[in-house]
């Protein structure tokens, strides 16, 4: 028996990472849970990204749809951007690079999961993700320079 690359460039054998998730083994974290499900786009194993909804998104998913997503596509790789979780509830911001239609494209997500009964369970995601809003400080002419130096803005930066 030969060990394979997961697809989910995990660094990892298939049959160590994605494998036994797929097989129907929980998964321990949100990410790991997140990774399998590309690794079933790959394999074309659509019956795991369905069963991995949870209940409330059940419905929406369009199982044809999804299928031919998973045949169109020339599958390149995956980068976890960010994965965070906080007692029942995980977050994981995630790139997926893919060909189709000779083109080169990318899926950029922001995925929600959550704990029920210990299984993950993908809840919703949001496509490309907005990062919070930057704030910006207006500093009046007589103010002390945010640089540091000890003079007045407008003797300084503000110039």
């Amino acid at each position: 028996m030969t060990s394979s690359a997961c697809p989910c460039c995990s660094g990892l054998s298939f049959e160590t990472c994605c494998g036994p998730i797929l097989a129907g083994a929980p998964s321990a974290t949100a990410e790991a849970l997140m990774r399998s499900r590309y690794t079933a786009f790959v394999r074309h194993d659509l019956d795991h990204v369905e069963r991995t909804h949870a209940p409330e998104i059940r419905d929406d998913f369009n199982r044809a749809e999804a299928e031919r997503v998973a045949d169109e596509c020339d599958w390149q790789r995956l980068d976890v951007l960010r994965a965070t979780e906080e007692g029942d509830e995980g977050t994981v911001e995630f790139l997926i690079h893919f060909r189709r239609d000779g083109q080169d494209m990318r899926h950029h997500e922001r995925a929600s999961f959550r704990r029920v009964d210990g299984q993950w369970l993908y809840s919703a995601g949001e496509v490309n993700p907005k990062g919070e809003p930057r704030r910006v400080v207006k500093v009046g002419r007589n103010e002390p320079c945010p640089c540091g130096s000890g003079k007045k803005f407008k003797a300084c930066c503000g110039r």
